[in-house]
Parts: C-alpha cells; structure tokens; sequence
C-alpha cells in the first residue's frame, strides 16, 4: 500500500492494511524476516543480500494443465483457463497494475547476485523486476488472448474463453485487499549488478504461450 511509485529498494515506507484484512500475513511475513535479517546484518555482521522478485513468470512456472489450476500467479492461471476452455475472471475488472519479468532477465540478475563480483551484492537490496513491462491485468489477459489466438489450434479461443468480472470479496472473502499498482524502481540492481531486464512483455508471452500451447 506504500505511495510510491515506482517503489525504492530502500527507502520507500512499507505499508500494509487494517488487521481485518487478512490477506496481508503474507506481506507481514515477508517484511518481518526481512527486517530481522538487515538486523543482523547492521549488529551482527551478517552477510547477507535481500531480494524481491517482482511478478517473474515464463516457461516451468506451474503445471497449467491442471483442470483446477488454484495457482496466484496470473500468467499461469490465465493460461490454464484457456487450455481448459474456462473463463478468465477480472478481480474487480481487472484494472490492478502490475510489471512482469521474464525468467531468463530474472535468472541472470540471481547469478549476479550469487556470483557477488567485488561483494557487490553485499549487505544491499534489490528489486529483481522490469519496471517497463507495466500492464493491467485486464490488458495483461487481453494479450494473452490476442497472442493464443495465433496459434492455429486456439484460432477459436476468443468464442470459447470470455472474460468476466467479479468482485474481489465475492471471489476471495471478506478478508480481501489489493494493490492498485506494483512497479518496482531497479536503481540498485542496474548499479552494483550491472543488470537490466531485456525482456519486453509480448516477446515474454509469446515465449510462454509457445513453452505451454505448442
């Protein structure tokens, strides 16, 4: 829920909803051990590197040919309700912004990091994403859509496969809260890493679309 955009490695306020909102233990989590790890790392010496992947996806990700697909990343599920003939579902019309990073970007920035060249990745935190490949989740589907079509297996896929609409407490319970947009500022990584993302987002899906329908 943090104002910013795009948001800092570093100095952007980490905000999260009211208590009855439940959906954010997981955010909760992901900063509480975060924040003990920096720490450690400031009072005890800890080597360490911090690392947020920001919607990665591509080939491998999940196995959409599961008919029940429950998966939360969106590439993955939008894919398996095409490949099972459902309706893709907009959470509250789908006008959430999010950036999507291909694998093979997200695999060479890790190696950066592993390979920690000068202890350049030392006692740092990077956002791990592609802030140029911002898109709604509506559009997102739309693309997906557009891209799947092509193929001459899926030439129907516009009949088949609707899109439909439904609010986020009728699809996930009252416990539900989003973000309105997600990008990430990539300052550190492209500094000390010496990484910036390559892959734009239709070359990404059509990678994907080709690795899951072809």
């Amino acid at each position: 829920m943090s104002p910013d955009l795009p948001y800092d490695e570093e100095t952007s306020t980490l905000t999260t909803g009211p208590i009855s909102k439940e959906r954010w233990i997981y955010s909760c989590s992901k900063q509480m051990i975060d924040r003990v790890i920096y720490a450690y790392g400031h009072h005890r010496g800890l080597d360490f590197t911090l690392f947020r992947p920001f919607n990665w996806f591509g080939p491998g990700l999940d196995d959409v040919k599961k008919k029940d697909n429950k998966s939360s990343r969106v590439v993955s599920k939008f894919l398996s309700n095409i490949l099972h003939k459902q309706d893709i579902t907009l959470i509250d019309g789908g006008a959430q912004q999010r950036s999507f990073l291909y694998i093979d970007d997200a695999i060479v920035a890790l190696g950066r990091i592993i390979e920690n060249k000068g202890g350049a990745a030392k006692g740092r935190i990077f956002n791990i994403g592609h802030p140029g490949n911002e898109c709604s989740i509506k559009e997102l589907a739309e693309i997906i859509l557009d891209v799947v079509s092509k193929l001459p297996a899926y030439k129907n896929v516009r009949s088949e496969v609707k899109i439909v609409n439904m609010k986020g407490e009728d699809y996930y319970g009252s416990g539900y809260q989003d973000v309105a947009a997600r990008v990430p500022k990539i300052d550190n990584a492209i500094q000390y890493l010496g990484w910036k993302p390559t892959t734009g987002l239709m070359e990404a899906i059509q990678k994907t679309v080709a690795y899951y329908l072809t």
